[in-house]
């Protein structure tokens, strides 16, 4: 029946085999686009919290150079405010009524040494200074200056800010510098009033070449010093090309004190960020190729849909490859069965490939055969099962028990003892109808401890030195064991424990539940038995059935095995009562630590 309905599911799965593989085509469509989603979007994300930290920090970074150079013309502020108000410099510009020649060289003297001491510690930043004294209408400075002393050029020049360039006409594209004139008028900065003292620092366009290579250096952009309407500074290794069209891109906007923008220059994206400086009125500008940092992302984000195609075309390659070659052997293995369905074992399925499927044709073939033979093996044990049950029966039905109780019952019926009769045939009467009942493989402890009831009532009439103690929980009276399970230790205890003694008689059974398995111990008084004998015992039970040995208790052990599983057993030890003890073990349903055994009593 098992093997028809296989065979009705496994047609119906062939009949079903084009959708089958259209949906496995289908399923494997569907699983790619989630992970296409979820890697663009993540994707996506990524770009974007990259663009954003690329933005950030290009503009610390051009914030830091900008407070860079602005540190360095505030520290030259600082030095000319400083050193105009030196006496050797007021003395400079002095009436000079008393000083006579030497003087006045030796003032000029500590004047230019002071202005080279200061030029020296600023190596980095070198700064040319000239001091104006319009008093004496002469200049000195810290470099070779072939310039004389000029009124006009002082009046243009004094606007109190940063200049680039000092007025005078230069060819287009030369490069200028940037100059500062201070004068010590108190409360009108930047007015000449005849007798002032004007000091002037200047410096040209390579310092800020030097901080812009330096910038370049440290990281992947290309700046720039720009200011409209002039021409830039460019660092020494700036693109000229790139640098027109940035210039050309600048000059058509109006710069804020900070901005950036993504802009397209000679075909690529750069992003353009720039920073004022406050001193110099000119801006820091920044170009970053934003296709360059970007572009290791967007080659593994192409490189990931590339893979996913070529994953697909190999996902549906696959499954053509697979209804082609697993269609076919199932085809014959389908076949194979059918045949088997119908009762035919002596199918073989032949196979022409060297796979999978043909050890599994091989197996089949194998399986076949051995059906076949355990078809037959499954009738003969059923017949064995049947004589086995037979000679059980008969073995219940002891013709020397019954014939001796029946004499009993003749022997006190003769002297007159109605009592003694009546407990002889109800109990012989209710052992041999619950032993010769077989409906059921299997019966309460309850029902089992009332058949040793009978019993032991039987052979206490019998030998009046048997006396007895059956001590079982409640909650264990419930428990499924199979059915004779004890009459065959309690008849052992009978025979070859009380029979083989005057002295003893005494036989008691108990119960225990404890750590999910539950416990019958069955003790006797009598000799008992030597440990060499008794281990020998023990291990037979876990041996195949021998001639020698009997088999009430070796049947008892392995109805107990195969029932309750391989951690139920029969053990034989001594007693407590110094004769013989059988523990029947077996492991309950649940496995539940269960309560304290309760004590019945005497029956």
């Amino acid at each position: 029946m098992v093997l028809s309905r296989g065979m009705s599911f496994i047609r119906r799965k062939m009949g079903a085999k084009f959708s089958l593989f259209a949906k496995m085509n289908g399923l494997i469509f569907i699983l790619f686009i989630p992970i296409i989603i979820m890697f663009t979007y993540s994707n996506r994300i990524a770009l974007d919290v990259i663009s954003k930290e690329l933005q950030v920090s290009n503009t610390k970074q051009l914030s830091f150079l900008s407070s860079q150079i602005d540190s360095r013309i505030n520290q030259t502020m600082d030095f000319i405010i400083t050193f105009s108000r030196d006496p050797n410099v007021q003395k400079f510009n002095g009436l000079n009524i008393w000083d006579d020649g030497y003087d006045r060289m030796q003032t000029r003297y500590v004047v230019q040494e002071k202005m080279a001491l200061q030029s020296g510690v600023m190596n980095i930043w070198p700064v040319k200074y000239t001091v104006y004294s319009q008093q004496n209408k002469s200049i000195i400075s810290n470099y070779n200056n072939p310039a004389s002393y000029d009124e006009d050029y002082l009046k243009r020049n004094m606007t109190g800010k940063w200049t680039y360039g000092d007025g005078e006409s230069v060819p287009e594209g030369t490069p200028k510098s940037f100059h500062w004139f201070y004068t010590d008028s108190f409360g009108q900065q930047g007015t000449l009033r005849g007798s002032n003292l004007v000091a002037e620092a200047s410096f040209g366009h390579e310092n800020i070449q030097n901080m812009l290579d330096t910038y370049k250096a440290g990281g992947q952009g290309d700046p720039i010093f720009y200011r409209k309407g002039e021409t830039p500074i460019l660092n020494r290794s700036a693109s000229k090309a790139l640098s027109n069209e940035l210039i050309q891109y600048l000059d058509g906007h109006q710069l804020e004190d900070s901005m950036q923008q993504v802009v397209r220059l000679g075909g690529e994206n750069y992003l353009v960020s720039a920073v004022k400086s406050p001193q110099l009125d000119w801006h820091l500008v920044d170009i970053v190729p934003v296709d360059q940092i970007m572009g290791p992302i967007s080659f593994s984000r192409n490189l990931f849909y590339v893979s996913m195609v070529l994953l697909f075309v190999v996902g549906i390659s696959a499954s053509v490859l697979l209804y082609r070659n697993v269609q076919r052997p199932i085809r014959k293995l389908i076949r194979g069965l059918q045949s088997v369905q119908r009762g035919d074992f002596s199918v073989q399925i032949k196979s022409n490939v060297n796979n999978e499927f043909s050890f599994l044709f091989y197996r089949f073939n194998d399986m076949s055969r051995q059906i076949q033979s355990l078809i037959e093996n499954v009738l003969n044990e059923k017949l064995r099962v049947k004589e086995a049950t037979l000679k059980q029966l008969q073995a219940q039905i002891n013709p020397h028990f019954l014939y001796n109780c029946l004499g009993y019952i003749i022997n006190m019926a003769q002297m007159k003892d109605e009592e003694a009769v009546v407990s002889m045939a109800y109990n012989l009467s209710s052992y041999y109808r619950y032993t010769t009942r077989m409906e059921r493989p299997t019966a309460t402890l309850s029902d089992e401890i009332k058949l040793i009831i009978n019993y032991l009532e039987i052979q206490k009439l019998r030998n009046g030195r048997i006396h007895y103690t059956i001590d079982i929980p409640e909650e264990m009276l419930g428990q499924q064991v199979p059915r004779l399970m004890l009459q065959p230790i309690v008849e052992n205890a009978v025979i070859h424990g009380v029979g083989k003694s005057y002295s003893s008689g005494e036989i008691r059974i108990t119960g225990e539940m404890s750590d999910g398995f539950c416990r019958v111990f069955i003790d006797d008084d009598g000799p008992g038995m030597n440990p060499e004998p008794q281990e020998a015992l023990n291990r037979k039970m876990h041996e195949p059935l021998q001639e020698e040995m009997g088999c009430g208790l070796w049947n008892t052990n392995q109805r107990i095995i195969h029932l309750f599983g391989e951690n139920s057993y029969v053990y034989f030890s001594k007693s407590h009562l110094g004769g013989f003890r059988t523990e029947i073990n077996w492991e309950t349903a649940s496995g539940q630590q269960l309560q304290q055994p309760l004590i019945k009593g005497d029956i």
